[in-house]
């Protein structure tokens, strides 16, 4: 229990490399082992970087020594090499989303429960602890009955980010734009604190970008299973970003956060912590994955949660596209 979990990473592009980073951190419970990447020449020089060895998918998922493996590749192809590291024995943890189709996030979870392994996809907002006291206040009733809420993700990408790969902002690959890509932490974090949703509505387009496919602008309404309302804006067309903002309203109670900062807290039951403890919240699903694989229990951030997001996602984009409310599958 003590040993660290043996790790490789799949993917050395940006994301890929912070992991490789926060898995040579003094803080880590993983250990890195070994990593592998589609081009050989990145695979190499991160692994001279690293300190570790470079392999192919093929000799990293037949190696002993790897507990475990992070996927941290283009979004459209997380199907088959999760499932292929799943059939070979390993864990599994996931760059968000679980892959760009409910379809593909149904092979995924149907490898997860034949393997026996533990999956868990990257969802670090839940770590936050303002998020943890507000789904813990929201849970106790603390802000009554929830009525309404809205996320507001208005972001800046500059259209260099979107030449930057031949990938981006294509719906085979990267599986969306401003909703997929970045909203996807968002509808994870509002679908966790107040449950299913029974129908999207989406106007969207492409409005301050070129040489894309996918939407830089979505603006979403919908209503969950318990009757509350939710209105949710995702863009990269917001000149050098506004803070991330989460707002909550309940007949008992209200709660905004902004950049995951409260800036207002109001119930019946008494006030929100004036301070909160600072989370590395990368670090913390890690470690929530790691103490997942040892225990047998269940990770924070499951497959079929993963999944729901996904299908918020599609849902939307139907919508955006046939002018219908559609209800997620």
């Amino acid at each position: 229990m003590t040993t660290p979990l043996r790790f490789g990473v799949i993917g050395v592009g940006t994301i890929g490399r912070a992991h490789l980073k926060r898995l040579r951190s003094p803080e880590s419970p993983g250990e890195l082992v070994a990593l592998a990447d589609v081009s050989a020449e990145a695979a190499a020089a991160a692994a001279q970087e690293f300190g570790t060895t470079a392999e192919t998918l093929e000799s990293l998922f037949a190696r002993a020594d790897v507990d475990a493996v992070i996927v941290a590749i283009p979004s459209g192809l997380h199907a088959d090499t999760t499932i292929a590291a799943l059939d070979a024995g390993k864990h599994v943890l996931l760059e968000k989303p679980i892959d760009v189709t409910v379809d593909a996030a149904d092979r995924i979870i149907a490898a997860e429960e034949r393997s026996g392994k533990t999956l868990s996809v990257v969802s670090q907002r839940r770590f936050a602890a303002e998020n943890q006291f507000l789904r813990e206040a929201i849970t106790a009733g603390h802000l009554g009955k929830v009525t309404a809420a809205n996320i507001e993700i208005a972001l800046w990408r500059t259209q260099e980010y979107y030449d930057s790969g031949a990938w981006r902002g294509t719906w085979a690959l990267d599986g969306g734009g401003a909703l997929m890509n970045q909203g996807v932490h968002l509808v994870d974090l509002i679908l966790w604190l107040l449950g299913d949703v029974e129908e999207v509505y989406a106007h969207g387009g492409l409005l301050a970008h070129e040489r894309i496919e996918v939407e830089d602008t979505i603006t979403i309404t919908a209503r969950f299973a318990g009757g509350a309302l939710l209105t949710f804006l995702a863009t990269t067309t917001a000149y050098n970003n506004l803070p991330l903002r989460v707002a909550i309203m309940g007949d008992g109670g209200s709660a905004v956060t902004l950049s995951e900062k409260f800036t207002h807290y109001e119930s019946r039951t008494g006030a929100a912590p004036e301070e909160f403890d600072a989370v590395d919240q990368q670090l913390g699903q890690l470690t929530d994955f790691v103490t997942a694989v040892r225990s047998g229990t269940r990770p924070l951030v499951t497959s079929v949660e993963a999944r729901a997001a996904v299908a918020f996602i599609e849902a939307a984009y139907t919508s955006m596209r046939t002018g219908e409310p559609v209800k997620p599958r």
